[in-house]
This record gives C-alpha cells, structure tokens and sequence, in this order.
C-alpha cells in the first residue's frame, strides 16, 4: 500500500526530455507544459528536487523556453539513451535519498516507459502524472500508460500529485498552488 502515498520528504520530480523540436509534434503538448509548469511549482514550494533530462538537445533543442524560465539553477542531464537513468540521473537521484519518482514528459511509449521500467527495476516507486506525459499519438500514449500500470507504476495525474502532496487545506501552499489550478 506504501506505493500509493505520495509524502512530499520523500518525492522527487523527474521531467523527462520536454524539448523544442519534439513538443510541436505531441499530442496535447500544451497541456504536457502546463501541467508540468504547475508540478514544478508546487515541487518549488514544497522543497522537492527536481531532475530534467534532454534527449540528444544538438537534434531536438533545449527545454522549451516556456518551462525552462521555472528551472532557474536547476542542472539539466543530457542523454543520448531512451532511459533517463543515465548515470548522472541516478547520481542525482540517490543524493536526495528519495524514493518516489513523479515523473512528466515525452514520449511516453519510450523514455518515459524505459525510465519507468528501469525505475521500478532499481526500487523506486513511480507515479505518472498521466495529463503531464504524451506521445506523437493518444494510442501510443495509451500503450505506453497501460504498460507503465502493469510493471507496477502509479499512473496519476496533475491534480491529485498535487494535493497529495499538500495533505490539507488552508495552508499558505495550498492557498497559492490551489490558485494555480483553478
């Protein structure tokens, strides 16, 4: 049952290769932004680390701008591998001493579910905001999300990640990120 409570202590926010030259071709890649926009806040509020990753930035850009002026100081991890576990991912990971992922981005049929699959495999607990992931196609998404379920994933979304998190009303977080969501 453990896998299923989100407790802000032990949660890391993991954005997965949300990159210029690949969100015009993604389904619903606004929303993948906004959603991912509003986890990196409350990540910021609720002093969770964050970890971003890029696939290949010579061919597929940089983090789109819209999402990379919430990243201030944070180091982005460079991959030329589906699976952001990456030895600098990894790195990352294991200094926080957390262990449930909360992962966003693209796509989500091959470096989100790779990441997940290796994720799991090494004994994190994983929760996908699933309005925060896409793939060029809604089946492939869909594929992808069913597949994650089945290895054992929490597959989520944005607003229960969110006040989860918080746990309660009425505090100054909640006051701010429930403003954000409405």
């Amino acid at each position: 049952m453990d896998k299923y409570y989100l407790n802000r202590d032990e949660a890391i926010l993991l954005i997965i290769d949300i990159q210029e030259k690949l969100v015009p071709a993604i389904s619903q890649g606004q929303m993948v932004i906004k959603n991912t926009n509003l986890l990196i806040k409350a990540a910021s509020i609720m002093d969770i680390p964050i970890v971003v990753t890029e696939q290949y930035p010579k061919g597929l850009g940089s983090t789109v701008p819209e999402i990379q002026q919430n990243l201030e100081g944070i180091h982005k991890c460079d991959k030329l591998t589906f699976s952001a576990c990456t030895q600098d991912v990894m790195e990352s990971l294991k200094k926080t001493g957390r262990k449930k992922v909360i992962i966003t981005g693209m796509e989500t049929h091959v470096c989100v579910f790779q990441t997940v699959r290796d994720l799991l495999k090494q004994g994190y607990y994983v929760f996908i905001a699933a309005d925060s992931v896409s793939s060029r196609t809604e089946e492939n998404k869909r594929n992808g999300l069913e597949l994650m379920r089945d290895m054992g994933a929490v597959i989520s979304n944005t607003e229960t990640i969110i006040f989860d998190l918080l746990k309660q009303a009425g505090t100054e977080e909640f006051k701010v990120l429930s403003k954000l969501i409405k």
